[in-house]
């Protein structure tokens, strides 16, 4: 297995509750896992991700960890089929944080358009899944 460069490790309040929204929900794969601590390697489409029970190490915190986690942060994911998460979310009555939306990036001269969704997980990160809608000059 190749691991991406840059890899994040989420701290999470309810481990079970967690891995099973980002697999059972989301559709992200358990590529392996731990038990002591509570951890699991996490991959979907590309991305990758940890996900680890919230302890007492203050080795890796900057501060007091409390709900909702990741303030300021939110992480971009890529997907090939939006609607696929948002009938999921529904089914498993799991609210958006924001509805579908497509949006327009300028890069230099070209607009690269992305159909987005924002959802926050159960720890309060918020995770922004984006499918290409391709370029325009």
């Amino acid at each position: 297995m190749r691991f991406n460069n840059i890899l994040p490790e989420l701290y999470v309040i309810d481990f079970k509750k967690s891995l099973n929204f980002y697999t059972d929900i989301l559709g992200f794969k358990l590529e392996y896992e731990r038990q002591n601590p509570l951890f699991a390697f996490l991959s979907y489409q590309g991305s990758q991700l940890m996900i680890q029970q919230e302890d007492e190490d203050e080795v890796w915190h900057n501060g007091t960890p409390e709900y909702p986690f990741g303030r300021g942060i939110n992480f971009q994911i890529e997907t090939d089929n939006v609607q696929k998460i948002v009938d999921s979310l529904a089914k498993n009555n799991y609210p958006l944080k924001r509805g579908v939306k497509d949006s327009w990036y300028k890069v230099k001269k070209t607009l690269h358009g992305c159909r987005e969704i924002l959802v926050m997980d159960p720890s309060g990160y918020l995770l922004r899944f984006s499918q290409g809608l391709g370029i325009r000059g």
